[in-house]
């Protein structure tokens, strides 16, 4: 019973020298506990869900350095010039910062319903 006792200590305190019998045991132990535990342990170490922003934003580089942003027409209810402008500050300003808009255009499909928007903005 001793020496079962001095073989446990051994493998815990890593006592062995590489190539022996134990020290090949303590590494297949190991292997097999890295390998096997997913499948008997629950880590809950899910992927976070990456939820897209509602709003399609691309930015490119316009002429006089202005920014020209295309804008999904769904990110915007229809409504006024004021009510509109007010909505694409909204989605422009967390991307750029203090902005103003110099004009926008909406592009409709066959059918007159807005597609996207096109706006230049002017920086502050």
């Amino acid at each position: 019973m001793n020496a079962l006792w001095r073989t446990i200590r051994g493998y815990i305190l890593w006592q062995y020298e590489r190539g022996t019998l134990h020290y090949d045991i303590m590494v297949t132990l190991i292997l097999i506990f890295i390998i096997f535990s997913p499948y008997w342990i629950n880590f809950n170490d899910k992927p976070t869900a990456r939820i897209p922003h509602p709003t399609d934003v691309v930015v490119t580089r316009g002429t006089e350095g202005h920014l020209l942003y295309q804008i999904a027409g769904s990110a915007v209810s229809p409504g006024d010039d004021r009510s509109v402008r007010e909505q694409l500050l909204r989605i422009i300003e967390p991307i750029s910062g203090e902005v103003s808009i110099v004009n926008y255009e909406a592009l409709t499909d066959g059918r007159g319903q807005v597609q996207t928007y096109k706006v230049v903005v002017k920086r502050e």
